[in-house]
């Protein structure tokens, strides 16, 4: 029962990265239960998932990405 509880309180994510311009796309790749974001910046995002995996996605050219409050 208090694991309910405390999952009430807990904030997920759900994060959409796009290697181009355009959301919907066939290379898009979502995430989704993200724990923890950890860096976020135009060049790199860095975020742990419900699994509590290290996950890090990296781009010359810059990131296209979302992140959504579940």
């Amino acid at each position: 029962m208090w694991s309910w509880i405390l999952a009430w309180f807990r904030k997920r994510y759900t994060v959409t990265v796009s290697y181009d311009t355009k959301f919907g796309n066939v290379d898009d790749k979502t995430f989704r239960g993200v724990r923890k974001i950890k860096k976020s910046t135009w060049k790199e995002l860095i975020f742990v998932t419900a699994d509590k995996k290290l996950i890090s996605v990296r781009s010359a050219s810059g990131l296209h990405y979302r992140i959504e409050e579940e």
